[in-house]
């Protein structure tokens, strides 16, 4: 099987879904996405693929959010913000051939293995 992780290593929880995959056999496509951050379009397929709202995709607590006032933001203004302050983007993603997850939490990562 193929997967892909969005990943950030300073991450407990993206380290443990990186793990998770290991452990089952899967090594994946890391996509160090601070560095190398999805486009407009991959983060709302991702997103969507997901089953889940923009705003459970957003990093609430990281200070930018605050800074930069996305609480009355707009699900477009949102993108906007994650695609271009990637630190924004909740983590991990995880996709596979059976889809994609928000690895919050982790225990997501098994429905698409």
């Amino acid at each position: 099987m193929s997967a892909r992780i969005l990943h950030n290593p300073r991450c407990t929880t993206s380290r443990k879904a990186l793990e998770l995959l290991r452990e089952g056999g899967i090594e994946p496509e890391v996509v160090l996405y601070l560095k190398n951050p999805p486009s407009r379009s991959e983060l709302t397929a991702m997103i969507s693929d997901a089953g889940i709202d923009i705003r459970a995709a957003v990093r609430t607590r990281e200070s930018l959010y605050t800074e930069l006032g996305l609480a009355s933001a707009s699900d477009d203004e949102l993108i906007d913000a994650m695609v271009e302050h990637p630190i924004l983007i909740e983590r991990p993603f995880v996709v596979t051939g059976k889809g994609t997850r928000l690895a919050r939490p982790l225990e997501r990562v098994r429905e698409i293995l």
